[in-house]
């Protein structure tokens, strides 16, 4: 997965409490066995005025123009800002696959729903928890100036405003040092794979019959 270290973005407000995972990526388009291909479909049934399918063309459908994410002023927009219990609702992994193949590199929020937020490391999104107060503010900001951008800085644990304001954030060690990295569990194996394939190699010698294959 893709390395975290320090990104400034764009910010996009929702002003939600208690997103659920099916409101970030519906129920109808987990039918994939893809990993890619989500990213038009995040709040489908909230950026578009019909009900979505796998396989439609998005460029087609009616736009909600009330929604945050297609007024014109948050396109490009990288930093998600939310409210409390984001990510709540069914286990779903493909929740931080569409927010990232959206184009958003971290969440702001003052909670995360346990799962999705474990999730989320798993697949190189930073869900940063704030406090209210603190997401309050960043809310009046994002909505009194266009354009406004947040920097988060991973190494230093800290989001960085544009007046000068630092707010400190909270990460596993771990969870750090995967993200700094860019490890998710397979690449966090694949750095013992020079012990792995020595490994096979010597049971392959102890136990030669285990190369044997069947042919159909």
């Amino acid at each position: 997965m893709e390395k975290f270290t320090v990104h400034s973005g764009l910010v996009a407000p929702l002003d939600r409490e208690n997103v659920d995972t099916d409101a970030i990526i519906p129920k109808q388009f987990l039918k994939s066995i893809k990993r890619t291909g989500f990213g038009p479909n995040l709040f489908d049934e909230w950026r578009y005025k019909d009900v979505g399918q796998p396989g439609q063309d998005n460029s087609k459908r009616p736009l909600n123009p009330d929604f945050v994410l297609n007024q014109p002023r948050y396109q490009g927009a990288s930093v998600l800002l939310a409210r409390s219990n984001f990510g709540c609702g069914s286990s779903r992994e493909h929740a931080p696959w569409a927010l990232s193949q959206y184009g958003f590199r971290a969440v702001i929020a003052p909670s995360f729903a346990d799962i999705f937020f474990n999730n989320c490391y798993k697949n190189g999104l930073l869900p940063v928890v704030l406090t209210d107060l603190q997401v309050d503010h960043l809310f009046n900001e994002t909505n009194a100036f266009p354009g406004y951008k947040l920097t988060i800085d991973l190494d230093k644990q800290v989001v960085l405003t544009p007046g000068g304001e630092s707010y400190s954030f909270d990460i596993a060690p771990f969870r750090k040092y995967c993200m700094l990295n860019g490890f998710d569990d397979i690449g966090l194996t694949l750095r013992q794979s020079d012990k792995i394939k020595a490994y096979e190699a010597e049971r392959l010698t102890k136990m030669p019959w285990l190369g044997n294959r069947l042919v159909g």
